[in-house]
């Protein structure tokens, strides 16, 4: 690739994109959006501003083609696949007991790997669920250590007093879980969600398939993350869509030495990060794909 070089962060992304899909020049046909959503009994502890019923709702709206993100993505040309997990059984709050057995955490795991089964050539991560900011936040703070407040740290729309009982969950849950978070997978069974679990396994298999992965917010940061804890290496197939305006984002983003492709300024993830990210990669391929063939 001769001129990636004048397209910057452009030029950077065909690059990944071409080494990803072992093709030059790289292009994008078949994008897949892979939406895992999941509930949280921590959601019972007024940590979210948003319910279970919120997601049920989200669900619909997306399986009916109701939802922004359904037009961004028909906009992208992209395919949306909707993983529900249980969402009628929220998974029990982290402060109180592990949120998956070991035999749940591994099958919504080994579930995650559905999301390439269509053999996407790019695949988008989004989640939905009540709860999965902080749940994440409760992994982060068993990958990279720090205080949970540094983890749960809001943006400027969150209420003061959310932010002090999203805090007092995780050091509860921490607390509860220690001597079993050391090892990332631990971690994720421990203090994750079904969503999390899910998008570990997309990661892992898009790995083994040689598809490129596009992030989005700080929960598909964090299920990267969980992946990187166990091997550095293995998510050089992923890239950052955008960052949020969570601080802890940021933060998680610079743990893994992934620079966003776009700034934004959303305030959450959802997947409008992941799935807007696509149309710009397509915009990346499109100098390379019309080289001369004598270039």
């Amino acid at each position: 690739m001769g001129r990636e070089g004048d397209f910057g962060r452009l030029g950077e992304a065909a690059e990944w994109l071409a080494n990803w899909q072992n093709r030059y020049p790289p292009r994008i046909e078949k994008p897949t959006l892979a939406v895992f959503a999941g509930s949280h009994g921590l959601v019972e502890e007024g940590v979210s501003m948003s319910s279970n019923q919120d997601t049920l709702e989200h669900v619909s709206a997306l399986r009916e083609g109701r939802a922004p993100l359904s037009a961004i993505a028909t906009q992208a040309g992209a395919s949306i696949r909707i993983f529900e997990l249980a969402l009628d059984k929220p998974t029990p709050s982290i402060a109180e007991t592990a949120a998956m057995s070991e035999k749940e955490c591994a099958a919504t795991i080994a579930y995650g790997f559905e999301a390439t089964e269509d053999h996407p050539d790019l695949l988008a991560l989004a989640v939905a669920g009540a709860g999965v900011g902080t749940a994440a936040a409760a992994v982060a703070c068993a990958l990279y250590g720090g205080s949970p407040d540094y983890w749960v740290r809001p943006s400027s729309q969150t209420p003061a007093t959310l932010s002090r009982k999203r805090i007092d969950l995780v050091s509860r849950a921490l607390t509860l879980h220690r001597g079993h978070l050391s090892d990332p997978l631990e971690a994720l069974r421990c203090l994750g969600g079904r969503e999390l679990a899910a998008c570990v396994g997309a990661i892992i298999a898009a790995r083994h398939q040689g598809i490129p992965v596009v992030l989005d917010g700080f929960a598909t940061t964090i299920a990267a993350g969980v992946v990187h804890a166990i091997d550095p290496t293995a998510i050089s197939h992923c890239l950052a869509s955008h960052i949020t305006r969570r601080p802890a984002h940021e933060a998680a983003l610079e743990r893994l030495g992934l620079k966003p492709l776009m700034q934004m300024e959303f305030q959450t993830g959802g997947g409008l990060g992941s799935v807007s990210a696509i149309g710009l990669l397509k915009t990346a391929c499109a100098p390379f794909i019309a080289e001369p063939a004598s270039t």
